[in-house]
């Protein structure tokens, strides 16, 4: 249900930048003010344009911001590694060491409970 909702929310969006390019087809001019650069792109193009590279800004930003995360993740899994393979170790010094358990012992009847039953 949630995909469903996503993908008409992305068929709407993309069509409403459709409908910005056709609608917005004017050429402008884009200068580099230290430079004497000048590009003439369509006003859609630009604005676009001028969005895709906030957005890239922006994700470099925060995928700055969740290093620090990451890095700790990364050194948790490692120690819960190093803790496993410990534990492991562990358990088969004891299973090693440990004598094999011992049969349980018959009832004091003398038989199973099935037999005393019939």
């Amino acid at each position: 249900m949630m995909r469903l909702i996503g993908l008409i929310l992305t068929a709407i969006l993309l069509l409403l930048l459709v409908l910005f390019a056709i609608s917005n087809t004017a050429p402008v001019s884009l200068l580099l003010w230290p430079f004497d650069l000048a590009w003439e792109v369509p006003l859609a193009g630009a604005v676009l344009g001028a969005a895709a590279i906030a957005f890239l800004l922006g994700a470099l930003v925060a995928w700055g911001g969740a290093l620090h995360y990451r890095r700790r993740a990364r050194k948790m899994q490692r120690a819960a590694q190093l803790l496993e393979a410990e534990l492991a170790e562990l358990r088969a010094k004891e299973e090693a060491s440990s004598p094999s358990p011992v049969p349980p012992l018959a009832p004091a009847g003398g038989g199973t409970a099935l037999a005393r039953a019939s």
